[in-house]
């Protein structure tokens, strides 16, 4: 199977998804909607617009240079590649309830759960990837033991639970773990550059 197919196909789904986040935006309007004060009530909706569109960034990115990466494509590496996109298309919902509620607990944890999700099926795609290209490709010597991954996930799994016991802790969490993925997985890059 081809490897172009399933990347056009994820890189249409993934600017589905950032349009549909974007399309939440909504525009103060009325006699005083073009004063600060009008502005307030969309800050926090406006805060999870762009945490959620670094997030998609990052996993578009990297997904890119995972299938720059690969070299063969099965039925597994599809049925993976859908469960990430699940997971991902679960973003502009979840993004939009934390916004409206302004951080409160549940939605905060449940942005979480989504990822946590996000973070497994992306190690799930990977763990898949590698297998049908073997234990010795270039993308399994790459990725190593992708502890920067691991990580990832278990800091979401901290953070779902402590959303109910400091939403802004979960939430710092939340963005530390897209700063550690903002810069894009150089390991595949290098090897192919190189």
């Amino acid at each position: 199977m081809e490897k172009d197919r399933v990347q056009a196909f994820s890189d249409g789904v993934i600017a589905i998804l950032i349009t549909i986040m974007v399309l939440e935006l909504h525009i103060p309007t009325g006699h005083d909607g073009a004063t600060a004060s009008a502005l307030a009530p969309v800050v926090p909706v406006f805060f999870t617009y762009v945490l959620s569109f670094v997030n998609i960034g990052i996993y578009w990115n990297n997904h890119h240079h995972l299938l720059m990466a690969t070299t063969r494509i099965n039925g597994a590496v599809l049925w993976a590649n859908l469960h990430l996109l699940f997971w991902l298309s679960l973003f502009p919902f979840f993004t939009g309830w934390m916004g409206l509620n302004h951080f409160a607990a549940l939605p905060m944890a449940a942005y979480g759960v989504v990822l946590f999700m996000a973070g497994v099926a992306y190690y799930v795609l990977k763990t898949v990837i590698i297998t049908a290209q073997g234990d010795d490709s270039t993308l399994a010597e790459a990725l190593g033991n992708d502890t920067k991954g691991k990580l990832s996930v278990v800091i979401y799994a901290v953070a779902v639970p402590l959303a109910f016991l400091s939403r802004w802790v979960a939430l710092a969490l939340y963005v530390v773990v897209a700063l550690m993925w903002l810069v894009p997985d150089r390991r595949i890059e290098s090897r192919f550059s190189a």
